[in-house]
């Protein structure tokens, strides 16, 4: 499986701290082994509905999952309090 990071996402992971940046990649590396990725992480609903959420710590990891092939887009990296705003 595939895991691609968005432009923004890239911008947000940048802002973070080094050692919370190394445990966002090291999750996307054992994300990317998966064979199905819903196996971990949260379906989102209302205004985020169709997205899913990964837990990093304090972090949370918003992606689309798209079946067709084999990809999790992740879409925005942030803090808990303020990722779903």
């Amino acid at each position: 499986m595939t895991v691609l990071v968005s432009e923004t996402a890239k911008k947000q992971l940048k802002k973070l701290d080094k050692s919370i940046q190394k445990k966002i990649i090291e999750y996307l590396e054992e994300l990317s082994g998966l064979e199905d990725p819903r196996t971990r992480g949260k379906g989102l609903s209302s205004n985020l509905a169709g997205l899913w959420r990964y837990r990093v710590g304090d972090y949370r990891l918003i992606c689309e999952i798209k079946d067709e092939i084999l990809t999790v887009e992740v879409v925005r990296i942030g803090h808990r309090r303020e990722v779903y705003d």
